[in-house]
């Protein structure tokens, strides 16, 4: 009998974040994130030690209330505190605001947690390239 070896399981699963380009355009959404879960406790550190280093620190974050779990005041995360601020704007219920002093403000579309591989993938893939915006923009018959 032979067994075949698998590879080991990484410890961490692979964030699920797909950014637009960068460049000189500039962008209402800069890209999606598909987290896990609501827990932000939980998600947060993690979205935040992949994000690019240009984007530099990011020291505060916004969220609809509505959508994620008990969001304290602030949290510690890679030895920084963040600033955690909720919003009841609809227009903000699939958004997370990344706010980083002297750098900038990003803007990432969340994609739901129970969100199927099928529909996440193609909608991520959208976002990040743009097209969810200008899809939005056309008027439809």
């Amino acid at each position: 009998m032979t067994t075949a070896l698998q590879p080991p399981l990484p410890s961490h699963p692979l964030l699920r974040l797909r950014l637009a380009p960068q460049g000189g355009m500039s962008r209402a959404i800069d890209g999606a994130w598909w987290p896990r879960s609501y827990d932000l406790l939980a998600e947060l550190p993690r979205l935040i030690a992949e994000l690019p280093p240009v984007w530099g620190q990011i020291t505060s974050v916004t969220v609809n209330a509505a959508t994620w779990s008990a969001v304290p005041g602030r949290m510690l995360v890679s030895n920084q505190v963040v600033r955690l601020h909720r919003t009841l704007t609809a227009s903000a219920a699939h958004t997370i605001i990344l706010l980083a002093p002297g750098q900038g403000r990003w803007d990432l579309t969340v994609v739901p947690p129970n969100t199927t591989e099928e529909a996440a993938e193609p909608l991520m893939a959208a976002v990040a390239d743009g097209q969810a915006r200008e899809a939005a923009k056309k008027p439809r018959c």
